[in-house]
């Protein structure tokens, strides 16, 4: 049997996709049978914080496809190329993908924001969506979600895929655990953070919710430490920083940017709370890599993010402020509560593996190619 798992989102531009294609593939290439090879696409000329040569594996084999998925051409040369190379199942992990294929094919979905949150995207991009993500669902023979939130998301806006939907939910990377002090406190110096500080790491897209975080921060007075906002940042949405400017937060809230993958356990395991108030996610895998670390969580109540967290969190409406500021001071003044979170944070992580995952999703494999 040859499965074709289409690594070419691994990259700097998907990176949440990057990092779920990089850690399935590494997981179940251990897990593969006798007469089952593993085939990764990938385009070289994209730029990604993952080495998939790493992935070298007897049953593996790492194709170079110099096709973007956003490229026209995908449409009859990824066909041509399954074809030439007898695939049994085609593994696509995003919605723009070849539509036309002669084998079956698996399908991921990740979440549904464009049609939850249509005041965050133009009617372009909303209705492309619509079209292409449709065609997707409709072609596929199987669909994966990551969560039951996205399961349920799926299966309302497109009634036909509850027949064919399973949910195999994601895990942390193994490299994020609790670390050495010495080597947390050099973090610290390196990036100029103090010995405590609240954070958050993640996008700046509008769903995150970054401005009534910053508006929740400004109400707690006096501010013990600064809140540190993480992770890639687009300059299309500005309005996080200059929330921060207008409320004379510039000392308080530190904005990081891009943070080497290598460096988040680090961060991480540095902070002494882990806040994310996003309105909508599809998982919400930082909640889970804050837990592995053992950093306690105050995480919203909404979409996927209850399913993540379990018991382990405290939790709060994201559109309520003041809400979230009672979470935030609660949890900062509150050592023996944080010392619970903290553990029941660590045991909650140990329900996700990417072992489990990976398995989860061969057996997919293995029933879909029939």
């Amino acid at each position: 049997m040859r499965y074709i798992l289409d690594a070419r989102t691994a990259t700097n531009h998907f990176p949440g996709i990057g990092r779920y294609v990089f850690n399935l593939a590494r997981a179940m290439l251990p897990l593969l049978q006798p007469n089952e090879t593993l085939i990764l696409f990938h385009n070289p000329y994209d730029s990604a914080p993952w080495n998939l040569a790493t992935l070298a594996h007897p049953q593996s084999t790492l194709i170079q496809v110099p096709i973007s998925p956003f490229s026209l051409k995908q449409q009859w040369a990824i066909p041509t190329l399954l074809t030439q190379l007898k695939a049994d199942l085609y593994h696509s992990p995003y919605y723009l993908m070849p539509y036309r294929l002669k084998i079956p094919t698996l399908l991921t979905v990740y979440d549904f924001i464009p049609l939850r949150y249509p005041q965050y995207t133009s009617w372009k991009a909303r209705l492309f969506f619509r079209f292409a993500h449709r065609w997707a669902v409709q072609v596929a023979q199987h669909i994966t979600t990551i969560s039951k939130a996205t399961e349920r998301d799926l299966i309302h806006f497109y009634p036909f895929c509850a027949t064919k939907t399973t949910t195999i939910p994601l895990a942390a990377d193994t490299i994020f655990q609790p670390q050495p002090a010495q080597a947390t406190a050099q973090l610290r110096a390196d990036l100029k953070l103090p010995e405590q500080y609240l954070l958050y790491f993640g996008s700046n897209k509008p769903h995150k919710n970054l401005v009534r975080l910053v508006e929740a921060w400004a109400m707690i007075q006096p501010q013990p430490m600064p809140l540190v906002i993480a992770g890639a940042w687009d300059n299309h949405f500005p309005e996080a920083q200059q929330r921060a400017h207008e409320l004379g937060l510039s000392q308080t809230v530190r904005f990081l940017g891009r943070i080497p993958e290598s460096n988040l356990p680090l961060l991480y395991n540095g902070a002494i709370l882990f806040i994310f108030p996003s309105e909508y996610e599809g998982f919400g895998l930082p909640v889970l890599e804050a837990m592995a670390c053992g950093t306690p969580v105050a995480c919203s109540n909404s979409s996927s993010l209850p399913e993540v967290a379990g018991e382990a969190s405290l939790t709060f409406n994201p559109t309520n402020v003041a809400e979230m500021t009672e979470t935030i001071q609660r949890l900062l003044t509150d050592g023996t509560l944080q010392a619970k979170l903290r553990e029941l944070g660590l045991r909650q992580a140990t329900c996700f593996s990417w072992e489990r995952t990976a398995q989860e999703t061969l057996n997919l494999y293995r029933m879909v190619k029939r």
